[in-house]
């Protein structure tokens, strides 16, 4: 859907001015829109008579309202795993909802391994991590046709995990229009950890070991977590431990790193009460910004925390959401490790659990830090069924769930939790995240079958599309009407 542009000016009688002094003489107690002024310079509000604009000075306004409005809708990039915003929301134009290995794909690229990282644009640009071979690799294609523009071999000993499940290139990339930043967790038992940075002709700035400043990585299935880019910043979570019963070791961390020079900026040490497979996260860490409160969401061991961005300093705490307690009534589980992130939306954290354990929405306000107990205001509501791998969706007044087992969709009310369906799509695993493009929920299966669902508050199945003999754990990228697809044999791109 295009936008819809307002003109600057609109006639009162037979005189031309500007919209918002229309809207004060139409509505003088409410109005508050005042016209730019300089600072330290008074406002005047307009004479009752303006002087009339000339044709030209009309014609210029209005070139530049379109030349404004646009730029945002047709300049989007996808700087990070979950978009723009990391919310899992596209910008532009709508996307097509049916294609096929021959129909609507613009161009598909073969790609030298497979990987469950999730690609990033910018401009004309696409970046992807992938396993190739026992290499780990940085690509970058030409947006327009596909072709390779470079590769560069970051590191080695690419490991698999639960039978090609997953791999070492399981974390996505992240760029700033300049730069473009890899972690690939590796080596044998996936005890290492190289994160890079790179410029845009491939160059290496810088490359440092994980487990060399911050200590062995100790994950059973590698660890996934996509690190966030925020200004001039990296934020990482590396929670993890020991697998071993009676063993209380943990050493989970939350870090800080300059994203110029790799330089650790701040480390926090997480601790928690989880046990054995309790203290493993394969979740990401996100940012939530209303415009008021701004802190960095972690999630694993047991518990949801937020940390101040300048200093790491945790602000508050959601513990215990294994069971059984409030919450979640289920039994203790040694293996309830998280794999699904967080949600965050203005005034909201969608908290995913996993397996048979519930989802939570805190309320973000003035209450919300110290020690959240299960009986807090700042509960909003409790759902007793999560998604075990993908992160929720919120957008307008919904929220969106995807399990991973079968394909059940679910949508509830933002503000009760209220379930308001649930139903099946395509009857098998699902390891990508929903994405919301125009009107459409777009997500991929585990045998590369993608389900297009109609948003809002009643379910609709638009489409099911698949390629052949391919598989995908990877989320839907979309920008400007064209949907990014990457499988584990390509990256497609799909348009019209």
């Amino acid at each position: 859907m295009l936008p819809i542009f307002l003109p600057p000016f609109v006639y009162i009688g037979n005189t031309l001015v500007p919209r918002c002094d229309a809207a004060c003489k139409s509505a003088p107690s409410t109005c508050t829109t005042k016209p730019t002024h300089t600072p330290n310079t008074e406002y005047i509000p307009m004479q009752t008579h303006p002087k009339p604009l000339t044709t030209r000075m009309l014609l210029v306004a209005l070139l530049a309202t379109v030349i404004i409005g646009t730029d945002g809708a047709a300049g989007e990039n996808w700087p990070q795993w979950r978009g723009p915003k990391n919310n899992g929301v596209a910008p532009g134009p709508a996307a097509p909802t049916k294609w096929s290995d021959t129909v609507n794909v613009l161009w598909n690229t073969p790609l030298p391994g497979s990987g469950g990282s999730t690609p990033v644009v910018w401009e004309d640009t696409i970046f992807l991590s992938s396993a190739s071979g026992d290499d780990l690799v940085l690509l970058s294609l030409d947006r327009k046709s596909g072709k390779q523009n470079w590769s560069v071999k970051v590191t080695d000993e690419n490991q698999t995990a639960r039978r090609t499940e997953g791999n070492s290139a399981s974390a996505s990339p992240c760029t700033d229009g300049e730069h473009v930043w890899v972690f690939f967790c590796r080596g044998e038992g996936f005890r290492s950890g190289i994160l890079a940075c790179y410029d845009f002709s491939g160059q290496e700035v810088w490359k440092i070991d994980i487990a060399d400043r911050f200590g062995t990585i100790d994950i059973q299935f590698g660890l996934s977590s996509t690190p966030v880019l925020h200004e001039d910043a990296l934020y990482l979570q590396i929670i993890h431990g020991a697998m071993v019963r009676d063993n209380d070791s943990r050493t989970g961390k939350v870090v800080k790193l300059d994203k110029r020079t790799g330089e650790t900026l701040w480390e926090v040490e997480r601790p928690t009460n989880a046990v054995f497979e309790n203290k493993h996260s394969y979740a990401s860490p996100f940012l939530y910004d209303d415009g008021q409160r701004k802190f960095l969401v972690a999630h694993g061991a047991d518990c949801t925390t937020g940390h101040d961005l300048a200093t790491g300093e945790e602000i508050w705490r959601f513990s215990n959401l294994n069971g059984p307690t409030t919450i979640n009534p289920g039994k203790f589980d040694y293996t309830f490790r998280f794999v699904a992130s967080p949600c965050v939306a203005d005034g909201l954290i969608v908290i995913p659990t996993c397996k048979r354990g519930p989802m939570v929405a805190l309320k973000v306000d003035a209450n919300l830090k110290g020690d959240i107990n299960q009986e807090s205001d700042n509960i909003a509501w409790v759902h007793p069924t999560t998604p075990d791998v993908s992160i929720p969706l919120v957008t307008r007044d919904i929220v969106y769930a995807l399990d991973a087992r079968g394909g059940i969709f679910s949508a509830l009310d933002r503000r009760s939790g209220e379930k308001l369906y649930e139903e099946r799509t395509h009857s098998q695993a699902h390891r990508s995240s929903p994405v919301l493009a125009g009107e459409h929920i777009y997500f991929i299966a585990r045998d590369a079958t993608c389900s297009v669902v109609k948003a809002g508050r009643e379910f609709e199945l638009v489409a099911t599309n698949s390629f052949a003999d391919d598989e995908a754990t990877s989320s839907p990228v979309i920008i400007d009407g064209v949907i990014y697809l990457r499988t584990f044999k390509h990256l497609y791109a799909i348009g019209r």
